[in-house]
């Protein structure tokens, strides 16, 4: 023991940054940080845990500060530059090293909130993509999906724009299922070729109250206008087939600004009464993991920082979400989310069903199947 000493200077600092930028662990960063007074001020001014994230997940390069909500810690006092610095990557180092924890930690749901707009409807609100929310493809003994408009050429792509229960999402899936015509002779499916999946930001916000499916398609424009796709998939094709089509994507992807688009990329049915081919589609599912309460983003939109993103961590958000807790508040927001779809919906008997989500009983009639899986 009497031999032992510190290997940081012993190997020289070039070797140490190769050593440990091998940890993959956030954890082992932290206990690497306190070891001793020296490993914890060379863990961060080299800001090993940002660079963990960055190895994670490549979009957190878009990150150009990060702000510390409702801190608790003691003022820093009025010093010399370097004093300041030093707080900043201290700061960064807290920071990064619980949001590369909750990269690994937090729990997998539907991610959806609520849909913005699709490219084209063809019997608006009947045919709403508001219905693609609902995991059954009737409501009420009513069918249940969004219908695009009638095409002659088959190539015609469609879109569908979706907002996610955060800013900061980390996207695994995509889940599709084709709408069958049980109403129409032959049962046929209006599926598309493939599916291709853009995942992004808005440049401004939603104006509340906005109708998002103006048939006029001022709505459409200012989706396709604002609209900015910081990662596009593959494309995978889509069978022609009445069931919940999972699409893998080929890696976890960071979605900041919480904004997913869905490309229905070529038709294959033609519907029999006017000769035009559609896309239907009864259900859409986004599985990910937000990262919300504790972490938040604000999209920059100013000259020299279009794409950038302020990042926000709330340390007694964190603090406050026990197990148990975490759990009921999941619960609340799950039943105010079912509220909020039912609204939007205008279903008839929307009234019951509100008490009914409410007091935790079962739908009406059985049309509606369970919720449990969608947790917000």
């Amino acid at each position: 023991m009497e031999n032992c000493s510190d290997f940081l200077p012993w190997v020289g600092p070039d070797a140490s940054l190769q050593i440990l930028m091998n940890l993959e662990d956030p954890g082992d960063l932290v206990r690497a940080s306190a070891v001793s007074r020296a490993w914890r001020e060379f863990v961060i001014a080299n800001g090993f845990c940002k660079n963990l994230c960055l190895r994670m997940y490549s979009e957190i390069s878009r990150v150009a500060r990060v702000v510390e909500v409702n801190n608790m810690a003691e003022p820093l006092e009025a010093g010399s530059d370097s004093s300041l610095e030093w707080e900043s990557l201290r700061r960064d180092h807290r920071v990064y090293a619980h949001l590369a924890q909750s990269f690994k930690s937090s729990r997998t749901q539907d991610c959806i909130l609520e849909a913005i707009s699709a490219s084209s409807t063809d019997n608006y609100p009947e045919e709403s993509i508001d219905n693609t929310l609902e995991p059954s493809d009737r409501v009420e003994r009513r069918p249940s999906y969004w219908s695009s408009k009638g095409e002659n050429n088959p190539a015609v792509p469609e879109t569908l724009t979706y907002k996610l229960v955060s800013r900061l999402c980390v996207i695994t899936e995509i889940s599709i299922q084709p709408f069958k015509a049980f109403f129409q002779f032959g049962y046929p499916i209006y599926s598309a070729k493939a599916v291709r999946f853009r995942i992004g930001y808005l440049k401004a916000p939603l104006e509340a109250g906005s109708d998002r499916m103006d048939e006029s398609s001022a709505g459409h424009r200012y989706i396709e206008d604002t609209f900015i796709s910081a990662y596009v998939s593959p494309e995978f094709p889509m069978s022609q087939d009445n069931s919940l089509q999972k699409f893998k994507l080929p890696e976890p992807v960071l979605c900041i600004g919480g904004i997913l688009q869905v490309e229905l990329l070529g038709r294959v049915q033609r519907q029999q009464m006017d000769g035009l081919f559609y896309i239907c589609v009864s259900h859409v599912k986004v599985v990910g993991r937000p990262l919300l309460p504790t972490f938040d983003v604000e999209i920059l939109d100013r000259p020299g920082k279009a794409g950038k993103c302020v990042l926000k961590y709330n340390p007694q958000a964190e603090r406050c979400m026990s197990p148990a807790r975490s759990a009921e508040n999941q619960a609340i927001v799950s039943s105010r989310l079912r509220v909020f779809r039912l609204m939007q919906r205008g279903a008839r008997g929307w009234e019951q069903m509100i008490i009914n989500t409410l007091l935790g009983n079962a739908a009406i009639g059985g049309d509606y199947e369970s919720d449990e899986e969608l947790v917000v």
